[in-house]
């Protein structure tokens, strides 16, 4: 019987150099597993494999080494401990995010939320290309989101609140960007150098600022052959709606222009960065 390779990869089992054997990439959101998906993993691993994983790039967990006859009893294995396989391929994979606003003292979002929310809304669906998303909690940006198809970073919109200010200067000390000045007692922000970081706000002792939450979106990075950068278009998101149906539109911008076999990063260029700005911005605005 012939082998279906192509069905395979789709689901997360692809070929090793060695004759029969195959890697298979699980379904990891946000880079978080629980203690029972990983001792199944693990068991997985020893009776199936050769009794180890591969911690890939991206956050997920590949286990070498499966034989192909072993296969529909490796994804019922997985099934028990609810772990499922990932994918391969030119669709959405694996939405990475750091361990953002619930965890890191430096996170401004929830991180792992919201890849759950995008895991569940983009996982697996069937583009032109491959498409990755990458979500980091703030200026830190230890995700390094500028590499993803779409970066998602958190951020802190701040206005300084007079009354509940104290003087002590903590503030210009914090800011990392040049932000802040203080004369005569009064503060200043620069907003065109305020990066929404939110250290302002997370060292003031008196909390003496009000905050907006939201994110900084980027698009078109890639690192692999060609290495780009991506771009924001919008400074600052405000709304987790909005911030969706932006996911949206670049998604369906790629599907709808996309040459087989091309990433987003250029179909935007060949396209026109014009015409996917003015897509964008409708969106936000909308």
């Amino acid at each position: 019987m012939a082998v279906d390779y192509a069905t395979l990869k789709k689901g997360g089992f692809m070929r090793q150099k060695q004759k029969n054997n195959f890697s298979l990439r699980l379904r990891v959101v946000g880079g978080n597993l629980t203690a029972v998906q990983l001792a199944k993993i693990a068991e997985v691993a020893e009776k199936f494999g050769d009794g180890h994983v591969h911690l890939t790039s991206r956050q997920s967990v590949e286990i070498p080494f499966i034989k192909l006859e072993d296969i529909e009893k490796v994804k019922n294995a997985l099934a028990e401990g609810g772990v499922q396989p990932g994918v391969c391929g030119p669709r959405v994979r694996t939405i990475t995010a750091c361990q953002g606003q619930q965890i890191c003292p430096s996170g401004c979002i929830d991180t792992y939320a919201l890849a759950r929310e995008l895991d569940e809304r983009y996982f697996a669906r069937e583009l032109p290309h491959k498409f990755k998303f990458g979500i980091t909690g703030c200026q830190n940006n230890c995700l390094k989101a500028e590499e993803n198809d779409l970066g998602i970073k958190g951020g802190i919109k701040v206005k300084w609140r007079e009354n509940d200010c104290i003087g002590c200067g903590v503030c210009e000390k914090a800011c990392r960007s040049g932000a802040i000045t203080i004369t005569d007692g009064k503060i200043k922000v620069d907003n065109d150098k305020c990066n929404f970081c939110g250290r302002c706000y997370k060292s003031c002792p008196t909390e003496a600022w009000d905050t907006v939450y939201g994110y900084i979106v980027s698009f078109g990075g890639l690192f692999g052959n060609s290495i780009r950068k991506g771009e924001a278009i919008i400074p600052f998101i405000e709304d987790k709606d909005k911030l969706m149906r932006i996911c949206d539109v670049a998604v369906q911008f790629f599907e709808d222009n996309a040459k087989a076999g091309e990433r987003f990063k250029f179909t935007i260029d060949r396209v026109g960065k014009d015409k996917f700005e003015k897509a964008i911005l409708e969106a936000y605005n909308e």
